[in-house]
């Protein structure tokens, strides 16, 4: 055997190695995201189809630990394991996907540069802004529409129902901005600030998994 097929062959056998580990790391957390999607907690001033959970927190911690491509593949695949006990016909799912790969792909693209503690910090920070921001269009043109012609619940009745909890909530643009940016404010807010209060003692792992996975990229 040549020097050069004794070199492909350990490369290949690394490159395996880095595959399988980032398979374990993404069934784990995948299966961490799925339990916690379950845990929902309602919110003041929310109607009952928004409610809270923690479900980001593995996917944003396998988004920095693997990278965004990662991070986005276990977004997919919680929102498509809990799509058999699905109450929305799949809308919830979706709309949380699209939301949930804005803020986890956000967060690592910049972690990826600036991998320290600021970098953490302030990638989540603006992450949380374009999820805010972003996911008003995502709810106007696509989530609300979809409940009216696949759930047949008319914009009037997700309002009103909206407006029973929320003052603010008038009319749809009222609905975008005090109740959906709000939430998705508080879900990035609160989702960044636990992953920052726990990067400390998980950030050695956290490098050491995407050095790890990443070597010899």
């Amino acid at each position: 055997m040549t020097e050069t097929q004794v070199t492909v062959k350990t490369d290949s056998r690394a490159a395996r190695k880095i595959t399988i580990r980032r398979i374990a790391a993404c069934a784990i957390l995948t299966a961490m995201a799925v339990l916690l999607m379950y845990l929902e907690i309602p919110l003041p001033f929310m109607p009952v189809f928004l409610k809270f959970d923690f479900a980001e927190l593995p996917v944003l911690i396998g988004t920095f630990a693997l990278g965004p491509v990662w991070g986005i593949v276990i977004e997919l695949l919680k929102n498509l394991i809990h799509l058999p006990v699905t109450q929305t016909m799949g809308i919830g799912e979706l709309s949380n996907f699209v939301t949930g790969v804005i803020y986890v792909a956000t967060a690592g693209l910049i972690y990826r540069k600036f991998r320290t503690r600021k970098g953490a910090a302030a990638s989540m920070g603006i992450a949380t802004l374009a999820l805010a921001l972003i996911a008003v269009p995502v709810n106007a043109f696509i989530t609300l529409p979809l409940y009216g012609s696949v759930m047949g619940f008319p914009m009037e009745a997700i309002i009103g129902m909206s407006a029973e909890v929320n003052p603010l909530v008038k009319d749809k643009i009222s609905l975008l901005f005090a109740v959906f940016v709000p939430f998705n404010l508080f879900k990035g807010i609160v989702v960044g600030l636990i992953t920052f209060l726990v990067y400390k003692p998980i950030s050695k792992l956290i490098n050491k998994t995407y050095d790890e996975t990443h070597a010899k990229q």
